[in-house]
């Protein structure tokens, strides 16, 4: 299976902004963007400095480039995404959103079982989770309400899940998830709306890109 395999920082970098691509790191100095303030590149720092203004089609393409780095899914996935965005009713950039984060990494990383969600991906397709009691290796399978979320009892020896016991104890969750720290486990209650997701992204400009 296809995956980046390069440099997140240089994604942040890339975009202007945090997409928060590696847990912790990024609320530390030791962020790329804090010390690097500029694209990537040889001629990345120059960019400072020949300020042009921007198309819509850079606009589109930009809010593209960094709702699919956010939620680390591929170009061809991406596309199928928006295509049921389409399909379903109401505003389809709002759907895409929805759709996003139901994906399984993302309620793993939402619930604070890992601190990104790269990390949340890679737990799940080590099967270290149970979607209704079975175990899952697949992170873009879909949560519906209802569905619960829990560490194998396998895996719950782990250093590990041990140490996150703790980190869980206090941890905020959005309304939409309920979260068990004592038993690792965790539920969906309801489909997310628009002002429960907290990214800074213009979907509609996403809308507008593969609608040309």
């Amino acid at each position: 299976m296809a995956r980046y395999r390069d440099s997140v920082c240089k994604l942040c970098r890339r975009e202007g902004q945090k997409l928060f691509l590696k847990g912790a790191r990024c609320y530390s100095a030791k962020c790329a963007l804090e010390r690097r303030d500029y694209p990537p590149g040889e001629h990345g720092r120059l960019a400072r400095f020949r300020r042009r203004r921007p198309t819509d089609y850079s606009l589109q393409l930009r809010e593209k480039q960094k709702l699919r780095r956010i939620y680390g899914v591929l170009e061809r996935q991406f596309r199928r995404y928006f295509r049921e965005a389409e399909r379903l009713s109401g505003l389809t950039g709002e759907n895409l959103l929805v759709l996003l984060e139901r994906r399984l990494d993302n309620v793993v990383y939402r619930m604070g079982f890992a601190d990104s969600r790269a990390q949340a991906r890679q737990l799940v397709q080590h099967g270290h989770f149970t979607l209704n009691g079975r175990r899952v290796t697949i992170p873009s399978m879909v949560v519906s309400p209802n569905d619960a979320i829990a560490v194998r009892e396998e895996s719950r020896k782990r250093y590990y899940f041990k140490e996150r016991v703790e980190i869980l104890d206090g941890q905020k969750v959005p309304g939409w998830l309920r979260l068990d720290p004592d038993g690792l486990a965790g539920r969906m209650l309801m489909v997310p709306k628009r002002e429960d997701i907290d990214i800074a992204v213009d979907e509609q400009l996403v809308v507008e890109y593969y609608s040309r």
